[in-house]
């Protein structure tokens, strides 16, 4: 401000020197005039060298000059110098970042604009095939499996997926992807090839256990059910450990299924067709012996005729489990809800009751495999543990999501909702 109002000054002071010089020459005009074109001139002089200077980057020293022109050269001279600093220092974090990304064991790719390759990482090269010629290049060209091309167009990276490396197919990759900045991606590889093999011995394990443990479990139940037939009541000592011991049996072998229908789930094809879900529905809820006390119980709403595109078999074990969990962890005189509606394009099956309820910390768990939120509240509730994972598996292979709203002590809401794709006629 003190160097404008120097010039607001210098101004100010040399209007009345030239009126008084014009007024006394009789030359008022011509000498404003004059002044005004020199100061014009003087300013189109400063104008164009600082055109110039900064049409050359600004570079080396600025032009000596005076007063306000001065300070605005000052100005962008510190500006350009702040500028150069941050660009340095950008730089380094950029090199720092590459020297980081290069050592990580993961593949790393940064994608521009059109899925254009910026750059990537030793790993990169190494797993995915990319060569350090291919920057610029579009990586759909390079890599060209048909889930990957579709992952990457769909814009939603919220999951991975699963793929083969385009240079070793001995090798599994798991591929994710992050936006970050104006259009740019990171797209990340890493090998996952012990972690799957790993699964696939545990699948293995378990659907053999399971299998071998079926037959002595059928042989132990016959035999159990003849000696309970054969026993004339005489000693209830006997009595009792032959029901006790017929019960464990029948536990292990609803573990043994339930077992064998989740490694059927994660290993075999689906069988699709079109199922008549209000009749399987119908049929579910007037199965009996579904759960001790349960006749009466079940309230049925069909509100929509919908089909859907699926294996029959896997939905009615997923609705069973469902509906079984709702009569069991609700009181013996309560009435559970069974509803088939549409909501805003979606077909949804809900079962409500009014039972035990779920604490908002085991909602996200009880998914899991074996995870009882029930011996967390001192209940012992006869069931394996599976039932909501066979659910959650189900409701994958079927393009589903499970949907629970619970409250302690007031009940629970369990949704599958299904996509409109799903439906059939």
């Amino acid at each position: 401000m003190g160097v404008w109002k120097r010039e607001i000054t210098i101004a100010l002071l040399s209007l009345p020197a030239i009126a008084i010089a014009g007024f006394l020459s009789g030359h008022l005009l011509p000498l404003l005039l004059a002044a005004t074109l020199i100061f014009l001139f003087r300013q189109i002089q400063q104008i164009s060298r600082f055109e110039y200077w900064i049409g050359r980057g600004g570079k080396g020293d600025y032009p000596n000059t005076k007063g306000i022109w001065e300070d605005i050269y000052y100005h962008v001279y510190r500006l350009k110098k702040s500028e150069k600093r941050r660009k340095k220092k950008l730089r380094k974090l950029l090199e720092q970042f590459r020297e980081f990304t290069g050592a990580l064991p993961d593949a790393a790719v940064i994608l521009g604009q059109d899925d254009v390759i910026e750059w990537a990482n030793k790993a990169a090269l190494k797993v995915l095939g990319l060569q350090p010629g291919d920057k610029g290049q579009r990586i759909p060209n390079l890599i060209r499996y048909p889930e990957f091309v579709r992952y990457l167009k769909s814009r939603d990276y919220r999951d991975g997926i699963i793929l083969p490396s385009p240079v070793n197919g001995q090798i599994t990759l798991a591929v994710r992807i992050v936006s970050y900045g104006a259009g740019l991606r990171l797209l990340l590889a890493q090998d996952v090839t012990q972690l799957k093999q790993m699964e696939r011995m545990r699948k293995d394990f378990v659907a053999n256990v399971s299998h071998e443990l079926r037959t002595p479990l059928t042989v132990l139940k016959g035999y159990l059910e003849t000696l309970q037939d054969m026993d004339d009541g005489s000693s209830p000592l006997l009595a009792g450990s032959l029901e006790q011991m017929r019960g464990q049996t029948e536990r292990m072998q609803h573990l043994v299924d339930d077992l064998l229908m989740l490694t059927r789930l994660e290993t075999q094809q689906r069988r699709t067709v079109c199922v008549d879900v209000p009749a399987l529905l119908k049929q579910i809820c007037n199965e009996r012996g579904m759960v001790e006390n349960s006749a009466g119980r079940l309230e049925l709403v069909l509100a929509s005729a919908a089909n859907l595109d699926g294996d029959e078999q896997e939905l009615r074990s997923a609705f069973t489990n469902l509906v079984g969990n709702a009569l069991k962890y609700s009181s013996a005189d309560s009435v559970v809800k069974v509803r088939w509606f549409e909501e805003g394009g979606t077909v949804v099956f809900e079962v409500e009751d009014r039972g035990i309820g779920i604490a908002p910390e085991d909602i996200p768990r009880v998914t899991e495999r074996f995870y009882r939120a029930d011996s967390l509240h001192g209940r012992k509730i006869p069931g394996t543990g599976l039932g909501l994972a066979i659910v959650k598996h189900v409701l994958m292979r079927h393009d589903g999501r499970l949907n629970i709203i619970s409250e302690l002590g007031k009940g629970s809401c369990f949704s599958c909702h299904f996509p409109p794709h799903r439906k059939c006629d």
